[in-house]
């Protein structure tokens, strides 16, 4: 079975790169590039010196990461700097820590079968060989790589040098007054791809970038612009790269425009009445797909796809690649993987796992953000899934199943996910029409500034890198020292939680919207876990917008309801010989006087699915009652409540002011 690797193509680059070297300028150290005054004229100024039209060097450092230096840390897969210059040494070194590392979750999680025990990739980085474009840079620039890391001016030199080095290595012109779209091969390459559709998708990307401008102030406060120029490239001279063609079979599930493989998980018996590593189904004409799921690998793309394909492991749909937004589809749609932990959300779901680590001070590239972008559209809009963040959720939104595996559940893609910036790609609708007397909040920080104090990336209690976020914190009471808010099942004993990168019981995240519960000075409460719980929203820097919608309220006369990880159906419904799945409730209550944010009304489903030929009794059917469920944004995680159990009512009823 083929196994993808970027491995022989970018060794190959770093030692074309490193012969080119000698037909390029060279400057005797980092020290040869004379300061500028900004950011702007940086790129400008390198540019210039090695023959590259600013604006393709612009629409390539944007695609990367754009144009943000990430404070010298490593992308997911090892990329550096505005211009993401890779040293895979760097995240090879890189504590094998992640959301995985105190997980109990079974994949599957669903207790009519055996739990699958959880398991560790045995490879959380990339390969050393395959992705090593800053040495390549040095060898250009003269430079040391931990200038070439670490500093954003020579950073962006020698991703000039790369780019002239290409173009002179493909025989196409150099300098900086050339056309742009004779570059075209250029920045294919630049890619580090070991496809020439994944390398096409990659130039287009960064063309449709420079067609359409953009301007953005930097995470270190740099204010860049790339004016809007219509280019036509040439593809042509993509075909001078001599990489190899992807066969795109019939069936499978991406849009035309992004880089797509079919690298199928299997299907099969492996003994015991075993198998793996999904279920069939005949999805959505069996049951409708309510969510897409984002995941982070915690490994690297090589040991990903190998994990796929082991029929004793687990599956999802689709795996991302960080360094150029590769796809590789495994799953169709229409079948069930076991990713999410919750066999409901599984059955209702799709899974995507991008290459990367939830903490280990590394960051999500461009590229993986906008590929990813443009497969969710697609698919949400072709099977009716809303846009918004009750149904496009993290791993780290599904529910436990019962009580017992609250605690176990994973929390990727983690706290550094630029959920904001998601949506913008994703050109989600936004309702922000609301005030404080409609009663509803949407958490919405400014990624750039909003910079927790959270620890433990890279090693337990260790302060995390200084870096954005999509999370608030929430406190006890509206002061910077109060306590942080408990999560009764996350710590029982009634302790706060903690600032832990893990511990996500005290935070909500971009795009979740939640029931207001107060408000005093520049603090906002919410109505989170069955408690009210506060976070800074000055109107000089807001963290928050005021929407409109629709909250539930227990039903008059109860004090409190249950709350559940799962919307399943009744015992009534189950045919004989399937077993009943009980309806259990989590540790939470939801209490009289307290609303929270719907996010949709489902039926009461268990997909049955026991066996590999769909045998056993009820086999590949949909279990439905009488029971109604509300989804609602009950903490950091979508939860359900039994719909007879609440009122359903407009936002703005007996909201605090």
């Amino acid at each position: 079975m083929h196994h993808p690797t970027l491995s022989s193509g970018r060794h190959a680059l770093l030692v074309t790169a490193i012969v080119a070297a000698t037909a390029l300028p060279l400057s005797a150290s980092p020290a040869a590039a004379a300061p500028t005054a900004d950011r702007q004229q940086q790129y400008a100024a390198a540019a210039s010196e090695y023959g590259v039209p600013t604006d393709v060097l612009l629409g390539v450092s944007y695609l990367e990461s754009r144009w943000d230096s990430n404070a010298g840390t490593p992308s997911t897969s090892g990329g550096y700097g505005p211009m993401h210059l890779t040293d895979a040494r760097h995240v090879a070194a890189l504590p094998g820590r992640g959301h995985h590392d105190a997980g109990t979750e079974d994949p599957r999680g669903d207790e009519s079968r055996t739990a699958l025990a959880p398991r560790q990739a045995a490879d959380p980085a990339p390969p050393s060989a395959a992705l090593q474009t800053v040495d390549a840079a040095a060898a250009l620039t003269g430079a040391a790589p931990e200038s070439l890391r670490t500093d954003a001016i020579v950073n962006i030199r020698g991703g000039a040098a790369l780019l002239a080095a290409y173009q002179r290595e493909l025989g196409a012109p150099v300098g900086a007054g050339t056309d742009p779209a004779a570059w075209y091969g250029a920045v294919a390459r630049y890619a580090g791809a070991d496809s020439a559709d994944a390398a096409a998708a990659f130039a287009d990307e960064v063309f449709t970038t420079i067609g359409a401008g953009e301007s953005r102030v930097t995470d270190d406060g740099q204010r860049v612009t790339l004016p809007a120029r219509t280019v036509r490239p040439e593809r042509s001279w993509l075909d001078r790269l001599g990489l190899r063609k992807l066969a795109r079979p019939d069936g499978l599930e991406c849009p035309r425009t992004i880089s797509c493989e079919w690298i199928p998980a299997p299907y099969e018996a492996f003994g015991d009445g075993d198998y793996g590593n999904h279920d069939l189904s005949d999805r959505p004409k069996r049951q409708k797909i309510e969510y897409i799921v984002i995941h982070d690998t915690e490994a690297s793309w090589a040991t990903t796809l190998k994990l796929v394909q082991d029929p004793t492991y687990v599956s999802w749909h689709y795996s991302l690649r960080s360094v150029d937004g590769h796809i590789a589809q495994h799953v169709k749609t229409k079948d069930v993987a076991w990713h999410a932990g919750n066999w409901y959300v599984n059955a209702k779901s799709i899974g995507l796992e991008h290459e990367g680590f939830a903490a280990q001070g590394t960051w999500y590239t461009e590229a993986m953000y906008r590929t990813s972008a443009k497969l969710v559209r697609h698919l949400a809009l072709r099977l009716g899934i809303p846009l918004d963040r009750q149904h496009i959720i993290g791993h780290d939104n599904v529910p436990g199943t019962t009580a017992s595996t609250v605690r176990g559940m994973h929390w990727d893609p983690g706290p550094y996910w630029d959920w904001t910036h998601y949506f913008d790609l994703l050109h989600a609708p936004r309702l922000d029409t609301g005030t404080p007397a409609t009663g509803l909040v949407r958490i919405d920080p400014d990624y750039a500034t909003n910079r927790p104090a959270f620890i433990g990336c890279d090693a337990p209690g260790v302060p995390c890198p200084s870096r954005g976020s999509s999370s608030v914190v929430l406190r006890t009471a509206p002061a910077a020292d109060a306590p942080l808010v408990n999560d009764i099942a996350l710590r029982p004993d009634g302790t706060p939680n903690t600032m832990e990168v893990s511990d996500h019981g005290a935070r909500a995240s971009a795009g979740q919207t939640y029931a207001l519960a107060g408000r005093q000075g520049d603090w906002t409460a919410i109505w989170y876990l069955g408690q009210r719980a506060w976070f800074h929203n000055p109107k000089s820097a807001p963290t928050a917008t005021w929407t409109v919608g629709v909250v539930v309220t227990p039903k008059p006369g109860r004090a409190t309801i249950p709350v559940y990880g799962r919307a399943y159906p009744e015992q009534a419904a189950y045919p004989a010989g399937v077993p009943y799945q009980a309806i259990s409730p989590l540790q939470y209550t939801l209490a009289a006087g307290q609303r929270y944010a719907v996010g949709a009304v489902l039926p009461g489903e268990y997909y049955r699915a026991s066996t590999v030929d769909g045998s056993s009794p009820g086999d590949w059917t949909v279990i439905r009652g009488d029971n109604r469920y509300v989804q609602i944004q009950f903490g950091h995680r979508i939860m359900y409540v039994d719909l007879a159990d609440v009122q359903v009512l407009p936002s703005p009823v007996g909201a605090p002011r």
